[in-house]
């Protein structure tokens, strides 16, 4: 008899019962299979869980599979607590999306997937992925050649294209990046490992320089935002859009007070970019989620972005500088193969320009925290370029680059999202995002502006991936 070690992984924000019910069916299909199922029993989401499922993994002499079933998104914590040493190949599965148009996103699972990768990769652990829920014939297939010892396979990853912007682009791109500044709140959120970053090599690549704030100076520079300030933004806020008139006054007053204090740093500390620790301590101890904050201030041509991702960050000053116009940071999380279509999506931050109708970019409740203030909106149709400035193997960075049309179709998930139908081959884009260690964060730019990346990359020294 074939044996496998199942550890499923969750976090409580998400549907826990839809993730408990593919942990099962996952468990039940392996049976099916002929293996014996070595798993800790329930969901792992605390430390705790974490000692029982290393302990599952200990008990096990030579497993043919080992799986790590992303039942909902997690940090990548539990992962590479449990593989850093394995010392042999893990198999990343991931589930698809559940739930109807409009619904917010039950699982998460590919984002959750890519994050445990990179993290993982960068360990240099050989993972390789499985994308599908347990009752697919595709799966049962891909999962009992994985019990006879073999894996899927790794796509190649694609070399650039030739056509390149003129030396003079990249450089005056460059010399409009150097000496601006990256402003950081607080630290990483745990088990972010793309939200790690080298100062020292921002510095001396792009000439940036990185501005840190601990989360407890600007709470409280929030708390002493005068009342008349607190008001006129109100007044300014509801004109630009009015449905944040439908949500609590006491969390649309606290995101006013968000505005205010976060343009008083952006000013006084003369930040071109904005980069901040989103949770759990907004909406834990200020009681909002700082989302439509973010897009009122993109929406003022500030660079920012959530989960204090400097590079991404570094992405999107790039990009602008190359004359991308606004951009958005952006998750991988589902993926619909016979259309070719990636599924881009985040919280709800992203510049009410960006959105199919500007004029209805809803503001509404966070899908997960159930409190204001977030954009509940779809991200405008047309061609798109995506991007990702990130860490390569050897420790400098490369640049993964990815184009697409954006479709003009109603909002997917609450928050921000585009279903866009790639260029290249979807399902060996997603594979590849995976295997190959990359961030679940890129950069979406309505833009063409890859032959300026090239362009900046060569300039660099830079390697592109290319899809």
């Amino acid at each position: 008899m074939s044996s496998a070690v199942l550890i499923p992984t969750a976090r409580p924000t998400f549907d826990v019962a839809a993730a408990s019910d593919h942990a099962d069916a996952a468990t039940a299909l392996l049976r099916e299979l002929g293996a014996e199922v070595h798993r800790p029993e329930g969901l792992v989401m605390a430390p705790d869980d974490v000692g029982a499922a290393r302990a599952v993994l200990d008990e096990v002499d030579d497993p043919d599979v080992v799986i790590h079933a992303c039942a909902s998104f997690s940090d990548a914590g539990p992962a590479l607590s449990l593989y850093a040493d394995l010392g042999r190949p893990v198999l990343l599965w991931a589930f698809r999306e559940p739930g109807e148009p409009g619904d917010r996103l039950l699982l998460n699972s590919l984002c959750g997937t890519n994050l445990a990768a990179h993290a993982l990769v960068r360990e240099g652990v050989d993972v390789r992925l499985c994308y599908g829920d347990p009752h697919e014939p595709r799966i049962r297939e891909m999962l009992a050649e994985a019990l006879e010892g073999r894996l899927p396979e790794r796509p190649t990853l694609p070399s650039p294209r030739r056509e390149r912007a003129p030396v003079e682009v990249a450089r005056r791109a460059l010399d409009q990046l150097r000496g601006q500044r990256i402003g950081l709140l607080g630290d990483p959120p745990q088990g972010f490992t793309p939200s790690e970053y080298d100062a020292e090599l921002l510095r001396d690549l792009f000439g940036l320089e990185v501005e840190p704030l601990v989360l407890d100076e600007l709470f409280a520079a929030v708390g002493k935002v005068p009342s008349e300030a607190r008001e006129l933004e109100l007044v300014a806020a509801h004109e630009w859009q009015p449905t944040l008139g439908d949500l609590d006054r006491d969390e649309v007053d606290t995101f006013a007070a968000v505005n205010v204090a976060l343009r008083e740093w952006r000013d006084d500390a003369g930040l071109s970019a904005l980069s901040i620790r989103c949770w759990p301590e907004f909406p834990t101890e200020l009681g909002i989620c700082p989302c439509s904050s973010l897009s009122r201030l993109a929406d003022e041509d500030v660079v920012t972005q959530c989960e204090r991702d400097v590079y991404g960050a570094t992405t999107m000053l790039l990009m602008a500088a190359l004359g991308s116009g606004p951009s958005y940071l952006v998750d991988t999380v589902d993926l619909v193969a016979e259309e070719n279509v990636v599924r881009f999506w985040h919280c709800g931050a992203a510049a009410t320009d960006l959105a199919t109708d500007p004029d209805h970019a809803t503001q509404h409740t966070h899908c997960n925290r159930g409190i204001g203030v977030v954009g509940n909106f779809a991200l405008r149709p047309g061609p798109v370029v995506a991007a990702r400035l990130t860490e390569d193997p050897d420790g400098t960075l490369r640049l993964l680059i990815a184009s697409g049309t954006a479709l003009d179709r109603p909002n997917r998930f609450q928050g921000n999202t585009a279903d866009v139908r790639l260029d290249s081959d979807a399902e060996e884009f997603v594979t590849a995002l995976v295997t190959g260690g990359f961030p679940h964060h890129t950069v979406l730019a309505w833009n063409d502006v890859r032959p300026g990346l090239r362009a900046v990359a060569d300039e660099l020294g830079l390697p592109v991936v290319e899809f």
